[in-house]
């Protein structure tokens, strides 16, 4: 069961070379991550219990996701949802319930601001920096 979490997160990294984010730096950009939590994650160092409910939050939140990866993110929410990879129903649930509307927020409907991988590729955006501030 391990090993098929691990490939199906193996399938991110390969999502993100086939949607043209080469490096770490710019695979971080793509993920809305840090360098380092990339890394782990790209790497197969993640926990045994696999990705969080925040980090998965966090990385569709981001709007330059490719479509791909986030096809390949969502996935891994049924499967892991589902109890493919041997989660007991008490950790199936918290983490259903951590990844409710309400955390996740809004999902970009258009990818039209990345430029097909020409854009500079810098440190990961700001947290929540292209949510709007004007939420009531």
């Amino acid at each position: 069961m391990k090993a098929r979490q691990a490939s199906k997160i193996r399938q991110l990294g390969d999502a993100l070379v086939t949607a043209g984010f080469l490096s770490l730096d710019q695979q971080a950009y793509a993920l809305g991550l840090s360098r380092s939590t990339t890394w782990t994650i790209l790497r197969g160092n993640h926990k045994n219990s696999g990705l969080s409910a925040a980090i998965i939050a966090r990385m569709l939140r981001t709007p330059q996701l490719p479509p791909l990866v986030r096809a390949t993110v969502f996935e891994y929410i049924e499967e892991k949802a589902a109890g493919a990879y041997g989660h007991s129903k008490v950790q199936r649930e918290r983490f259903v319930s951590r990844l409710s509307i309400e955390r996740v927020g809004p999902v970009p409907g258009s990818l039209a601001e990345y430029d097909g991988g020409k854009r500079r590729f810098g440190r990961a955006p700001r947290f929540g920096a292209h949510l709007p501030t004007n939420i009531e």
